[in-house]
């Protein structure tokens, strides 16, 4: 997706019209699918309202439709367009997240690949790692058949502690390319007061935007994929 692709995805999410179609039941939280449209231009969303988000021990009440908004602003700021364009925005059932829907090839195998070591999942597990992702689960990655990964459900991202739970950890302790290292530098220089930093201070706490700051820094500083956590499971359950 193009940079102009995106700004006009950004502005038809956050100023069309949203138009509840119908529910994905098998979400956690309460998941919308939306149609979303401005001056003849429409496109399917997914919306999901704080009010119908679940209560978490782990998480502040009422976040996570912030930290999606926070994953994909990282995933901007990489340079690699993993997450879908994604705003918050008030809707019919109040303020909450909504994000363009991306179709998956239902022919590509998402067993098969989540455990390739093809480039957009290795690009994927650096982005976990940098938003520090508790939940990619193999039916979090949408390939739609382009050779592009996107992927979704970044709720529950961004704790201080560390708490990556991934179905990508075929890289870890490997060596992080090139292209990761730059998409780590242009994070690190956004977080440090470029406009990343000022937007993860409007969508998350101090503390978690400098514990993003300190994740990124140890993955210049060892220039390697992290381990699994040693006191935290390390794949989540349904893996699927």
């Amino acid at each position: 997706m193009s940079p102009r692709d995106v700004e006009a995805a950004e502005r038809l999410l956050l100023g069309g019209r949203l138009s509840v179609e119908g529910r994905l039941v098998q979400a956690s939280n309460a998941t919308l699918y939306c149609s979303v449209e401005h001056d003849g231009v429409s496109a399917a969303c997914v919306y999901k309202p704080v009010a119908g988000e679940r209560p978490l021990w782990d998480f502040p009440d009422g976040t996570l439709a912030e930290r999606e908004v926070a994953a994909y602003a990282v995933s901007k700021e990489m340079g690699w367009g993993l997450v879908p364009p994604t705003v918050h925005r008030d809707g019919p059932y109040g303020p909450g997240m909504v994000q363009l829907w991306v179709e998956p090839d239902p022919d590509i195998d998402l067993v098969a690949l989540s455990r390739s070591e093809e480039e957009p999942i290795r690009r994927m597990s650096v982005f976990d790692a940098v938003v520090n992702n508790a939940d990619r689960k193999i039916g979090h990655l949408l390939p739609p058949g382009d050779g592009r990964v996107y992927g979704c459900d970044h709720g529950v991202c961004f704790s201080v502690e560390y708490k990556l739970r991934t179905v990508l950890w075929q890289w870890r302790g490997k060596p992080l390319t090139a292209e990761a290292l730059e998409a780590l530098g242009r994070v690190e220089a956004g977080l440090r007061g470029g406009a990343l930093g000022r937007r993860l201070g409007e969508l998350l706490t101090a503390t978690e935007v400098d514990a993003t700051r300190r994740r990124v820094e140890l993955m210049l500083k060892h220039r390697i994929h992290p381990y699994p956590p040693e006191d935290w499971p390390a794949i989540p359950w349904p893996p699927l």
